[in-house]
This record gives structure tokens, sequence and C-alpha cells, in this order.
């Protein structure tokens, strides 16, 4: 298993990957439809996407979550 201390790194990675996945397929078929090479351009988008998205969410997540306990009554 992997150290509790990594908790925050490993949510951020895996919320990066699947919405980056989710959203880039559900892009790439709105701009393209079901084109023959659909599975490429999507894998390409989402690797760019993942590559936003990490850093992104690494960030983000711990303002969110502080606007959360804000605004969550106790």
């Amino acid at each position: 298993m992997i150290n509790k201390k990594y908790q925050n790194i490993l949510f951020a990675f895996f919320m990066a990957l699947f919405m980056s996945c989710i959203m880039s397929i559900a892009i790439c078929f709105f701009n393209f439809g079901f084109v023959k090479n659909i599975i490429f351009i999507w894998l390409k988008a989402w690797g760019f996407a993942f590559v936003v998205a990490f850093p992104t969410v690494s960030f983000v997540a711990p303002l969110v979550r502080k606007i959360v306990s804000k605004i969550v009554s106790k």
C-alpha cells in the first residue's frame, strides 16, 4: 500500500485522470462525431488534457476544500 502522506497527490492524480478522460472523449465526440480515427484524436486530446488537469487539480482542490468548509454547516 501507499503511505497516507501521498493521499492528496493520489487524489489529484486520479481525479485529473478520470475527469480528463471523460471530458476529452465528450468534447471529441461533440466536435468530430463518430469518425474512423476518433480513438487517436481522443488519445491525443486526453494526453494534453491530463497534462493541464493534474497541476490544476493539485492547485485548486485545497482552495475548493476551504470554500466548501466555509459554506457547509458544522
